[in-house]
Order: C-alpha cells, then sequence, then structure tokens
C-alpha cells in the first residue's frame, strides 16, 4: 500500500480570534460618565454658588489654616480649627451686616420724619445750593417754588406716591423677604461646606490634582495650581485693598465732616472692590459733605479719594494680582469685568482663574513652536 504524504504546500491559515469590540464599551462608560456629571450638576444647581464661594474662601484661608496647624497639629477628629475658621468667616460677614442693618433701621426712622416734616412745612433751600459753582440762583427759585412750601412739597410728595404705588411695594416687599430667606440658605450651605474643607481639604485637594492630571496630562496639575494661586492674588488685591481704601478713606470722611463716615466707609470698601466702585463711593461722600455746607471738605474727599484709588489701581493691585497670575492687569482687568458680567460677584475671583488658567495654556502650547523655530 502507498504511502500518502501530506501536503506540504501552504494551506488555508486558521481563522484569527475577532478583535475585542473595546469602541463600543469605552463609548459607553464615556457617555455614561457625562450623563452622571450632568445629572450631579443639575441636582446641584441651587447649590452651585454656595459651593463655590466655599471653594474660595477655603482657598483664600488656606494658608492661615496651614500656620494653625503648624502651630497645633489637628486630633483624631479635626475639628477644632475648622470649627474656629469656618466660627470667624461667619462673624466677619454677619457682623457688619447687622450694623448696617441697625443704622439703615435708625436712618430709616430719621426719614419717615424727615419726610413728615417736609409734607407739613415744606422743603428750605439747602445751604449747599447757594455755594455751587454755576447756576445757584436758578436751582434756588425752582427750589422755592417746588419744595419750600408745604402746598408744592405735598405735589411733588404726592406724585411720588404714584409712582410708588402700595402693591408694588407689597410686591416688593415680599420678594425681598424671599430673597432674604434664599440667600440665608445658601449662606448656611456655604458655611457648611467650608467647614469640611478646612477638615478634609488636602485630601480633597490631592485628589482633585490627580483628576486634573488625569483629564488634561502633566499640564492640568500646572493650570489647577495657577488658577489657586489667582484666587489668592485676587483675594489679596480686591478684597484685601479695597478694605484698606475704606479704612483710609473712612478716616478721611471722618475729618471731613461727612455724616456717618463708619457707614460711608464700609460701602466704599465694598465698592472698592469692585473695578471703578471706588469713585462712586467717595464721589457720594462728597455730595453729601456739600449738602452739609461744607464745599472745602468735599474737595477734601474727592482729592482724597482719587489719589488712594490711583494708587491702589496703579501701583498695589498689579503687585498682588499680576505677581500670583502671571498675568498683565490689563487681563486681570478684562478678566474681573467679563466675570461680574457672566457670573455676578462670584466673577471677581472666577473671571482672573479662568484667564489665568487660559494664558497659561496658551503660553504653553505656543512654547513649543518657539522652542522648535530656535
Amino acid at each position: 500500500m502507498e504511502h500518502v504524504k501530506p501536503p506540504t504546500g501552504p494551506g488555508p491559515a486558521p481563522a484569527a480570534p475577532p478583535p475585542p469590540a473595546t469602541g463600543t464599551p469605552a463609548f459607553a462608560r464615556a457617555a455614561l460618565v457625562v450623563a452622571l456629571a450632568a445629572l450631579g450638576i443639575w441636582v446641584l444647581h441651587p447649590f452651585l454658588p454656595a459651593l463655590v464661594w466655599a471653594v474660595i474662601l477655603a482657598l483664600a484661608l488656606w494658608p492661615l489654616r496651614e500656620r494653625l496647624v503648624r502651630i497645633k497639629p489637628p486630633g483624631r477628629h479635626n475639628i477644632l480649627w475648622p470649627a474656629l475658621l469656618t466660627l470667624a468667616v461667619a462673624l466677619v460677614i454677619l457682623v457688619p451686616l447687622a450694623v448696617v442693618a441697625i443704622q439703615a433701621a435708625r436712618e430709616a426712622h430719621d426719614a419717615i420724619g424727615f419726610w413728615r416734616r417736609i409734607e407739613e412745612q415744606g422743603w428750605p433751600v439747602p445751604d449747599f445750593v447757594s455755594h455751587l459753582p454755576f447756576g445757584a440762583a436758578q436751582v434756588s427759585a425752582w427750589w422755592q417754588e417746588n419744595l419750600s412750601h408745604p402746598q408744592g412739597s405735598s405735589e411733588v410728595l404726592h406724585r411720588l406716591d404714584q409712582t410708588m404705588n402700595r402693591s408694588s411695594l407689597v410686591g416688593f416687599g415680599r420678594t425681598f423677604g424671599s430673597q432674604i430667606v434664599h440667600r440665608a440658605m445658601l449662606f448656611g450651605f456655604t458655611l457648611l461646606t467650608l467647614f469640611f474643607l478646612f477638615r478634609d481639604g488636602p485630601s480633597v485637594a490631592a485628589q482633585g490634582l490627580s483628576a486634573a492630571r488625569r483629564l488634561f496630562g502633566p499640564r492640568g496639575e500646572r493650570v489647577a495650581r495657577q488658577m489657586a494661586a489667582s484666587v489668592h492674588g485676587t483675594v489679596d488685591g480686591l478684597v484685601l485693598v479695597g478694605l484698606g481704601e475704606g479704612f483710609l478713606l473712612g478716616v478721611v470722611y471722618y475729618f471731613a465732616g461727612v455724616p456717618h463716615p463708619v457707614l460711608l466707609g464700609a460701602f466704599t470698601a465694598l465698592a472698592a472692590m469692585i473695578p471703578f466702585g471706588a469713585p462712586v463711593a467717595f464721589g457720594l461722600a462728597g455730595l453729601l459733605a456739600a449738602a452739609q455746607g461744607s464745599v472745602t471738605g468735599a474737595i477734601v474727599v474727592v482729592v482724597a479719594g482719587l489719589v488712594v484709588t490711583f494708587v491702589a489701581d496703579h501701583f498695589v493691585r498689579p503687585v498682588l494680582i499680576g505677581g500670583a497670575t502671571r498675568l498683565p492687569f490689563l487681563w486681570v482687568l478684562l478678566g474681573i469685568l467679563g466675570g461680574v458680567e457672566s457670573f455676578g460677584l462670584l466673577g471677581l475671583f472666577l473671571g482672573p482663574a479662568v484667564m489665568a488658567a487660559v494664558v497659561l495654556l496658551w503660553r504653553e502650547y505656543t512654547a513649543g513652536d518657539e522652542r522648535a523655530v530656535a
């Protein structure tokens, strides 16, 4: 029997196993992550401003927290310093608000009494009208014709009452009350979040940096650190410098004879935190000084306000904010104004942080081309 040899030529190759279907599961996982993130943001969106404020306050006060921890390391529960820092933040915000509310209530009582005297006796021409640089005679004549006698004052007040009818005042009161309740709830949630950030901040920061590295690569951590540094610089440049401006101009208000210098100094400090807000505050103080008959005091207030704001805006703030964010002050200013326009008061801090991240990414992106050309 003849032995038959098996064929030695190339035969059909065995079928290769099908490649693992990785595309669809990866896409499904990405879609699930995006959907869950969107759902979480939608659930939390009423409290997002409170969360952002808590993060900003924690970043601003983190160096102080680190110093306190070095003085007395936290115990097992780590409650002492977070609780004290959160209480300090609450007092710093609530005590001035309480003082302003009490002062406003007193001023409202005086305003009502003044309103009644105008209805009964008329409103005599103020002394500052005669000191106006131009138009004093015309303003005085109009005032005597319309406001100096009770009949004219009553007509003006009656028109004002028609403009501000009872229904609009009731609606304003309800809206204002609901806004107060809503803001108080958000403030309480901000303090609660701030306490946990002070307590668990190191682990939260480590997780955030890890997520930034995984999402954006090595530059992600640099962007996150730059945004945190920009918040520090913005707080120093806006809040601390604004408080300094308010204190200095409050002293000027006191010696210039401006009524309620403490209240106006606090208002100036708040206004000075917003670009171009300080001139509105010390301009109002100058008008009040002029209304009291002190034209010299009004001039002193305006000149001092211009000098203080010029030094703060052109020398102090660019160093504090620009040095921390590594941005020219023009970009810082655009970030602040654009942030306020987009996010309200939060934009004071979010705007420069976003601009710092964008400029850092741009510099790193263009640095590679510069090295290639060189």
